[in-house]
Parts: structure tokens; C-alpha cells; sequence
């Protein structure tokens, strides 16, 4: 046995000083007062209500009226139909595709599922996001299967002689 833990001749018969200055009996620390329970859930209620007026006022705030600069992307003809490329644009990794000889489509590159990457499947002809296996359309960016339930940021393009122009970022709100 320890030495330390030896009880002193003098103090066999006492409790010890921690049950002295921790008087905790086992039957009292689960019983929990209606008192108590009323005021734990009206904290908590009330701090749950905070963070969502938190949110709202956030969401509402945010981004109202932003103006979205405008960026060359690409020169026309310099992307084979079907091809792809890839830009950042307002702080977001984009994609760019050629769909045919006079049309292209950019969007987000972030699944609006859980942010991976999304890239072209030129076989079928559509954006596919590989975590999840979401799929959308190359046309307008909407889902068309899978767990995402928003369509992809569409970044609005503007040819301008024989440049490709970002000029605004839509959609993917939901």
C-alpha cells in the first residue's frame, strides 16, 4: 500500500476532506426540479430564436444589389466544341464549356449538394458531380438526378467581338 494512502492514526473514523468540501449525494444529482427543466428549455429556446433571427437578418443583408465585375474569360474559337475550361470568377472556381460552334454555358464549379467539384461528361452531355453522383443539365444548370436539390450557379456570358465576357453571376438560390 502507499504511504499516501495510508489513513492517519488520528483520522481513521472522519470522511475524507473531499466528501467535506464536495458534499454530492448520488440520490439528489439526477433528480432535476420542473424549475430547472422550465428554465433550461426557455434558455435554450430563446438562444435557438436568437441564432435564427442571426440567420435571417444575414441572409436578408447579404449580397443585396452586389454588382458583379466584369471579366474576359475566353476568346471565341479558342475552346473545341466540347471543351472545357476553367476560371475563377467573383471568388468562385467556374466552368466554361462549348456546347456548340456558337453556343457556350458557365456555372459554378461547387455542387450545391456539398460544394465538390463538378466537371463536363461530354459523352452524356451533362455536369456530374462525383461525391454524390449528382447530374446536371449543360443547358440551364438544373438538377436532373441525384442528391443536389438547386440548380448550379449560372454565370451570365456576353460575347463581345471575339472575346467571352462574364458579366453577372444567377441562379442556384433554393
Amino acid at each position: 500500500m502507499d504511504p499516501s494512502q495510508q489513513p492517519s492514526p488520528s483520522n481513521s473514523n472522519q470522511e475524507p476532506l473531499w466528501r467535506e468540501e464536495f458534499s454530492i449525494f448520488t440520490a439528489d444529482e439526477r433528480y432535476v426540479s420542473r424549475r430547472q427543466m422550465t428554465k433550461f428549455l426557455t434558455l435554450t429556446s430563446l438562444s435557438m430564436f436568437a441564432g435564427n433571427l442571426w440567420l435571417l437578418a444575414r441572409s436578408l443583408f447579404a449580397k443585396r444589389g452586389a454588382a458583379f465585375p466584369e471579366a474576359a474569360i475566353a476568346k471565341v474559337g479558342e475552346i473545341p466544341v466540347g471543351g472545357v475550361k476553367l476560371f475563377q470568377y467573383a471568388g468562385e472556381q467556374c466552368i466554361l464549356v462549348r456546347i456548340t460552334d456558337t453556343s457556350y454555358a458557365a456555372y459554378s464549379q461547387k455542387c450545391t449538394h456539398l460544394s465538390c467539384a463538378v466537371y463536363y461528361e461530354k459523352e452524356q452531355n451533362r455536369l456530374e458531380c462525383p461525391c454524390h453522383e449528382g447530374y446536371f443539365s449543360i443547358q440551364d444548370g438544373s438538377v436532373l438526378a441525384g442528391p443536389p436539390t438547386r440548380p448550379l450557379p449560372k454565370v451570365t456570358l456576353d460575347q463581345r467581338g471575339a472575346e467571352l465576357i462574364a458579366i453577372g453571376m444567377s441562379g442556384g438560390e433554393g
